[in-house]
């Protein structure tokens, strides 16, 4: 999620040991702006369409159509302030302190939002196909996105408190400083193991799903497969790596690594980035496709 922002931050303004060299501050720049340009373009006009055209609806549940809109809504927030992003990244901070904080927070509650929808889509499915349970009235509905946007806000406040305007060796940048190791491992930590939670849940729903519906005649076609595949496999190739990354952060900060730091700060860009397209592929993977979920869902 910090995907314009140096990822391991000292604990004052001086210029880090683990810093990248110009040349690879170049590159990852690069890479950074190319991929998060790909999901804003991509990402936006998509998700508006979800929003707009609600493609294949009327063959789903009314908790999945409320879950699906989340989705797309909360993508959409993650995605419009992209380009600002980008500017500030290429041109340095110049918004002051309270935007930065603001921003970052909208930021996190979005992306937080849209990994909490995804995984109640995964639940609810999996209960309704393999254990054939309708859940939630018109009420429970309300009840259970008031509940996911409460989670997400409070699983953002760390953002919110530690975010801050550094001035480093490369310019002027929006992004997070700690007030001490123990406080960033914890912040780390806490993310990691939510998101990881929340992979875990995915797969084991998603896994069952495949299973049942390899059992029943009616479901058993190529469409289903791919579908259900790609899902489960997207959700991991693009968020694995971020958590993975965040761990050997935390590794690197205990063990005291300048050369294991430097290379988790050379990935950082990337591995946050690719979390970008989660908001992007959500549309076609769930919305757009969904005529082939209209029978079980």
């Amino acid at each position: 999620m910090e995907e314009l922002n140096s990822s391991m931050v000292t604990f004052n303004s001086s210029a880090q040991p683990g810093d990248p060299s110009p040349a690879s501050w170049v590159s990852i720049k690069l890479v950074s702006v190319v991929v998060v340009s790909f999901c804003f373009l991509l990402g936006v006009p998509g998700n508006i369409a979800v929003i707009i055209l609600k493609p294949n609806w009327q063959h789903l549940s009314n908790l999945s159509q409320s879950l699906m809109l989340n989705l797309a809504i909360s993508d959409l927030i993650c995605l419009l302030p992209l380009p600002l992003w980008i500017y500030t990244f290429l041109k340095g901070w110049t918004l002051g302190l309270v935007a930065c904080k603001l921003l970052t927070y909208i930021m996190y509650c979005s992306l937080y939002s849209s990994l909490l929808t995804v995984t109640l889509l995964s639940v609810q499915r999996y209960l309704q196909v393999v254990h054939l349970q309708k859940i939630f009235d018109r009420a429970g509905r309300r009840r259970l996105l008031v509940l996911l946007w409460l989670v997400t806000m409070i699983l953002s406040i760390p953002a919110l408190v530690v975010r801050q305007v550094i001035e480093h060796q490369h310019g002027t940048d929006c992004h997070f400083k700690y007030s001490s190791q123990s406080q960033q491992v914890a912040v780390m930590l806490t993310e990691t193991l939510t998101g990881l939670f929340a992979i875990s849940v995915v797969a084991f729903s998603y896994i069952g799903l495949h299973r049942k519906v390899n059992q029943a005649a009616f479901f058993n076609n190529p469409q289903m497969t791919w579908l259900v595949t790609s899902i489960t496999v997207t959700f991991f190739v693009l968020w694995i790596p971020y958590h993975i990354t965040n761990v050997l952060s935390v590794a690197a900060i205990l063990l005291k690594n300048e050369t294991f730091l430097k290379f988790c700060m050379d990935s950082w860009y990337t591995v946050s980035a690719m979390v970008f397209l989660i908001s992007c592929l959500n549309p076609i993977l769930y919305a757009f496709a969904s005529r082939k979920m209209c029978t079980v869902c």
